[in-house]
């Protein structure tokens, strides 16, 4: 790991962007998860030809490779404004000076590695969930890369996870959740048209502090340039808890969904979404 690190830093952004990113367009096929991307893809656009579903699938996995050699030249990304073309700090900003917290969720598009910087410069201090990876090195390392926009630190999902968050969010900070992963003990939402269960966490933690939740995206416009984006998401507020969250949720789906095919090989389609 520490290797393709150094190797990718060698070659700059852009060069290290487009060569990861062919390199995965090429040997993503050959991956097990290959095959589910394509079933995801026939679910998701059965009026698709399988020539369309597999371009769309490639392009996902050049999306993917290109992250990863962006998310190791996470500092001299960040130090290149002109990269960005920002219409979400307007948003997150307008946000910070409700003074009630911020529940912001995000899909594994485009490049959402960088979803919480929009946050950051509307002055929160973000905290962030993510999957600890097994390999204590390359957990650190992966971790020493994506602190920088987490100001508000990182913390390992767990069973004490909820808990951090919550207090984070109630403080008048913000939480970003990615909200696109399957959850099985999730509620039912349409997605695509299919039925499938999403985390409802992120609503009722809006719900529950009276926060503002936002959903937000990266759009990758050309190479490593792109277009931050947000719409707000509205959360009920009725004697019926359940059905406001569920609302809720199926309102961040519907609009992860809209997104997602708008620029359909931006997104992740190799995760298990449906079962």
């Amino acid at each position: 790991m520490r290797l393709i690190v150094s190797l990718c830093r060698a070659l700059g952004l852009d060069a290290a962007s487009a060569v990861s990113g062919a390199v995965w367009r090429a040997l993503g096929p050959f991956n097990r998860r290959h095959r589910r991307a394509l079933d995801n893809l026939a679910k998701a656009f059965p009026e698709k030809t399988a020539a369309e579903r597999e371009r769309i699938a490639r392009g996902a996995w050049e999306n993917l490779g290109r992250n990863m050699a962006e998310g190791f030249l996470l500092d001299r990304l960040l130090a290149l404004p002109e990269r960005f073309e920002d219409h979400a700090t307007p948003v997150f900003a307008a946000a910070r000076a409700e003074g009630r917290g911020l529940v912001a969720v995000s899909a594994h598009y485009g490049n959402w590695e960088l979803g919480a910087k929009s946050v950051v410069e509307a002055g929160f201090r973000p905290m962030g969930v993510y999957r600890a990876i097994d390999n204590p090195h390359v957990d650190a390392l992966v971790r020493a890369v994506r602190e920088p926009l987490y100001l508000g630190g990182l913390v390992p999902k767990g069973p004490d996870a909820p808990r951090k968050l919550i207090g984070h969010a109630r403080s008048g900070e913000a939480v970003v959740i990615m909200a696109d992963l399957r959850d099985g003990r999730g509620v039912e939402v349409p997605f695509f048209g299919r039925p499938s269960r999403s985390t409802p966490f992120p609503a009722i933690v809006a719900r529950l502090l009276d926060a503002p939740l936002i959903a937000g995206r990266v759009v990758r416009t050309k190479g490593a340039r792109f277009e931050m984006q947000c719409e707000r998401i509205d959360v009920a507020r009725t004697d019926d808890r359940d059905a406001d969250v569920l609302a809720a949720t199926a309102a961040v789906a519907a609009l992860f969904e809209r997104w997602i095919r708008e620029r359909p090989e931006q997104w992740m389609w190799s995760m298990g979404r449906w079962r």
